[in-house]
């Protein structure tokens, strides 16, 4: 009897460039992770209402959006190395920028940092996550982005570390009741010292990517220009025009990308209306993000068994009833249901994208990342109207209720819809795959 052996996950030959480019999805989690936070600190040190502050999002995800698509077009034509290069320098040049917004105290200026950081990541998550997909057998290649996006995670405890001990601590602004009642010289005052406080991060984050693109400009990667013609962009555009799988994915990554960040964003809100500070509310996110790469890890795993579309549906059927618990349920456990969230959505986002390029060529897959990229716009306008629920009733977290439930819980019936979508795109993707 002729025993058949499983593909590799990776294989030898391409072990080092794996793990260089592994590397690079802890860069983006930092960069989640610590921003994360920022929204609530903004509000308070600019006297923000929630859907102002919520343009920190907006701005960081929409870099995202607009820069994907030229992202891939260039990768498309030079080489992923290139890529990963342009991508570090933008990354670098947008968290420095955050040294004079601190300076001139304005929030346009840190919105700005925050858009042009995006750049960059948008520049290396188009390269990074189509590379690993390709790097190996088709046939474990959502396995292996799942391996290569548990590094993810990482990032993101790292970020919040960074949040939780030297932002949130520090802040002065955080630790005065009324704030708004100050007298304007001594808000002047505290403005610029946790303006200061919120900028060194980034600065020293800016000065480690610097470090970063050395090493990896001075380092061998491989190339993987395409040989041979490449098909025209309006030829690449149809082609993925009438893949219905691939449409369904790109919607479900929006959909997916928005309950991220709304349930990231506003655990800080939500903990705010139950009686708890930024400072511990970060301990919850810590808990989620440590879910999270629990999740991943777990999924990944699972992925020897089952197929990703059934995979995505459990893990969306779970977050809906964590939802639904996050909405329904006022106080402590409400706030564990929405910790458990992230433990769910943790395979979402590489398990989607996955399956949505599963099947494409090479030159359709480098241009359809880009449409995957894109769809993290998700992230820049979901928590905006999710901060206009929340501001119905005032500025405050718990100023008024929404069909008898406080106005902060009402806020999550958009991630729950959200998982909806997901889950039916899991459905669909194990009927189409599972056969």
């Amino acid at each position: 009897m002729k025993i058949v052996q499983k593909p590799a996950v990776v294989a030898k030959k391409t072990l080092i460039p794996f793990i260089l480019i592994t590397s690079l999805f802890t860069l983006w989690g930092f960069a989640n992770a610590v921003t994360d936070p920022m929204v609530q600190a903004f509000k308070k040190v600019l006297e923000l209402s929630n859907a102002q502050a919520a343009w920190v999002q907006m701005a960081f995800y929409g870099g995202y959006f607009c820069m994907a698509l030229p992202a891939a077009l260039f990768v498309r034509k030079f080489s992923y190395k290139i890529g990963v290069l342009i991508g570090l320098a933008l990354y670098a040049v947008g968290a420095l920028l955050f040294y004079p917004a601190a300076i001139t105290e304005q929030f346009w200026f840190f919105c700005l940092g925050l858009y042009i950081l995006t750049f960059g990541l948008a520049f290396l998550e188009t390269t990074a996550n189509p590379y690993i997909l390709a790097m190996g057998d088709p046939k474990t290649a959502t396995q292996r982005l799942n391996l290569a996006q548990a590094f993810n995670p990482v990032g993101l405890l790292l970020g919040l570390f960074v949040a939780q001990q030297f932002v949130l601590k520090n802040l002065q602004s955080d630790d005065i009741d009324n704030y708004a009642a100050l007298s304007e010289t001594k808000k002047a005052m505290i403005r610029t010292a946790d303006l200061m406080v919120i900028r060194d991060p980034y600065v020293i984050l800016g000065l480690v990517i610097i470090g970063i693109f050395v090493l990896i400009g001075v380092s061998k990667m491989p190339q993987t220009k395409g040989e041979g013609n490449i098909p025209s962009i309006a030829q690449t555009f149809n082609s993925l025009k009438k893949n219905k799988n691939y449409v369904f994915g790109v919607l479900s990554q929006v959909f997916y990308v928005g309950a991220q960040i709304m349930c990231w964003t506003y655990i800080y809100q939500y903990a705010e209306a139950i009686g708890i500070s930024s400072e511990r509310a970060a301990n919850y996110q810590f808990a989620a993000f440590i879910l999270f790469l629990i999740g991943r890890v777990i999924g990944t795993y699972l992925l020897r068994f089952i197929s990703a579309g059934k995979l995505l549906k459990f893990y969306a059927i779970a977050a809906i009833l964590s939802a639904i618990l996050t909405i329904t349920v006022q106080g402590i456990i409400g706030l564990y249901g929405l910790v458990c969230i992230t433990l769910f959505m943790s395979v979402m986002f590489p398990t989607i994208y996955g399956i949505a390029l599963e099947g494409l060529k090479e030159e359709e897959s480098k241009i359809g990342a880009a449409g995957l990229v894109m769809a993290i716009v998700g992230g820049a306008l979901m928590p905006n109207l999710q901060g206009r629920i929340i501001d119905i009733g005032g500025y405050g977290v718990n100023d008024t209720q929404i069909l008898g439930i406080s106005e902060i819980n009402f806020s999550f019936i958009l991630p729950l819809g959200c998982f909806i979508v997901i889950a039916l795109y899991g459905n669909y993707a194990q009927k189409l795959f599972d056969k």
